[in-house]
């Protein structure tokens, strides 16, 4: 039930166990769903920022995006400052800092790099079109960051193999091959990788060698660098793997480069802690800052100028967001197929079924919906509201009497909603006529909100011009001092609440090529009662 679904999803929001929530409940059980009480409250959950983990493979193998909400991009420019880049000598103090005076050890910086370059690809190589991944992985730290990468790849729903020449035989690293092996990751040889790696392999991993690394690469690792050296002439990026380098393309310089300009070109780049100075020289779409873990100290005695992490993502986008061509942007949805013999017969219940798992999931604010309203002209305006209330009545939600969509539903009863569950590939669209709730439904609503929030519904008259954010800061403080005793706030007549009840309603789930699932719901007479009709439309 809807009750227990938000009940749950608020009491895991104060535990580690989110990730639980997160598990496929997409494909709960069709069992029945019934809705609450005909007039009982949508219950609601809290805002989520971004979910911590994605789920493993084995539960989330059909669905195109597990990271949609832990590698949120931001670009550092925006900032105003440039990025601090290490030296070589840098970046050794910083490691040794770390891993002394300031209590971390190698493989909790191992774990927190591999995650992030793991979190970085998945942000920009989406499941759908790039999903076998080759690892190449040397014999130190960066080859270290590369296991831990291919292991949360394998999780988020990727396919990772991995070619690791020379282990380390040190216990971590040994752990960490087990812990692949324990996954069923293949480990392939080099004389067993094929000829064509654009054949296997969508994405190809640079974990070679880091900052550390002197000298000249020697077998096998110098004829693998020119393999991707070779890869970087394709000219169509379309045709070859995209190549994802760990803080130093391998064979760059540290702080000089591709000094003798027969390295690589990277698509791109996952710096970690800073970026080096041989970063300066990356001309590749795609620049990711990994490693949040930096304490204050570090910044305080290098003077870093790091971006700031969006939410709870573990790598930001730095340097200059990559020109994009919106006409190719697309997504080839994979979802579970909606059926006419799977779905409740009424709407309202089919509804809650997916309201509920939009909760399960964790879903960022899932009864935010655009509302469409039109004036007697018939002229539209849509805006985002968030829904209060679900029954067999309606959808209910608040607002101000005098805004834009107050005027527009004086006029004109009729509107439409949509809910829009990205992560889920799911649209409903909802078309009705629409009333005001009654004065005390809306009465009891608002004394539920928070006090700051009745204040500001006082203090707004909305979609009305105003000089400056200032006069509603001054009325707001006019308004706190007023009832600072805790006295009760009353509602102005000027808001209250407003109910859709639904005539059609349409299921939408996404699938491959754009032969996407339409269910719609509408209204017919049949020997005289009036019932819910299901039919398929068209993509």
């Amino acid at each position: 039930m809807l009750t227990v679904a938000a009940s749950t999803l608020r009491n895991k929001s104060k535990s580690t166990a989110t990730a639980a929530a997160f598990s496929m409940p997409f494909l709960l059980s069709s069992t029945s769903t019934s809705l609450p009480h005909p007039r009982l409250p949508l219950p609601i959950p809290p805002p989520r920022r971004a979910l911590l983990t994605a789920p493993s493979s084995s539960s989330y193998p059909r669905w195109r995006r597990p990271m949609a909400s832990l590698a949120v991009s931001a670009s550092a420019s925006a900032s105003g400052e440039e990025v601090t880049h290490l030296s070589q000598r840098e970046a050794a103090e910083i490691d040794e800092h770390l891993m002394g005076p300031l209590g971390f050890t190698v493989d909790q910086l191992m774990e927190l790099a591999g995650l992030s370059v793991a979190a970085a690809v998945a942000e920009v190589y989406k499941l759908g079109g790039h999903t076998r991944v080759l690892v190449i992985c040397g014999p130190g730290n960066n080859g270290g960051d590369g296991l831990v990468a291919a292991r949360h790849l394998h999780h988020f729903g990727y396919k990772p193999s991995v070619c690791y020449p020379k282990r380390t035989p040190k216990p971590l690293y040994s752990g960490l091959c087990t812990q692949l092996e324990s996954l069923a990751i293949p480990f392939v040889p080099v004389e067993d990788l094929p000829e064509n790696l654009s054949e296997e392999f969508d994405i190809i991993i640079d974990a070679m060698f880091g900052f550390s690394f002197h000298g000249t690469p020697r077998p096998p690792f110098d004829d693998l660098i020119n393999r991707l050296v070779s890869l970087s002439f394709i000219d169509n990026s379309a045709k070859r793997p995209a190549i994802v380098s760990v803080d130093i393309p391998s064979g760059w310089h540290v702080e000089e480069g591709d000094v003798n300009g027969g390295g690589f070109k990277p698509d791109m780049l996952v710096s970690l802690t800073a970026p080096k100075l041989c970063a300066k020289e990356f001309t590749g779409p795609h620049h990711f800052l990994g490693g949040r873990f930096v304490p204050p100290p570090i910044v305080s005695k290098y003077k870093l100028h790091l971006p700031p992490y969006p939410g709870t993502s573990m790598c930001v986008r730095i340097g200059k967001a990559p020109s994009v061509d919106i006409s190719s942007l697309r997504e080839n949805y994979i979802s579970p197929e909606l059926l006419e013999n799977q779905v409740m017969h009424d709407p309202f219940d089919q509804f809650v079924r997916w309201f509920d798992e939009a909760v399960t999931a964790g879903l960022r604010e899932p009864n935010a919906m655009a509302l469409t309203t039109a004036d007697k002209e018939g002229k539209p305006s849509s805006r985002m509201v968030l829904l209060k209330g679900v029954d067999k009545q309606g959808f209910v939600w608040y607002t101000n009497y005098g805004s834009q969509k107050a005027h527009d539903l004086s006029e004109n009863p009729n509107a439409a909603l949509l809910f829009y569950w990205n992560e889920m590939n799911r649209q409903v669209r909802v078309e009705g006529s629409v009333q005001k709730v009654p004065e005390e439904e809306s009465e009891k609503y608002f004394h539920s909100r928070p006090r700051g929030s009745q204040l500001g519904a006082i203090v707004s008259k909305q979609s009305t011009v105003i000089p400056g954010r200032e006069v509603l800061q001054q009325a707001y403080k006019e308004l706190e001092q007023k009832y600072s005793a805790g006295s009760v706030i009353p509602k102005p007549d000027y808001w209250g609440g407003y109910r859709l009840t639904p005539k059609l309603f349409e299921f939408w789930q996404g699938q491959q090529s754009r032969l996407h699932d339409r269910l719609q719901y509408s209204l017919r007479e049949v020997d005289g009662s009036t019932i819910w009709h299901i039919e398929r439309l068209s993509p």
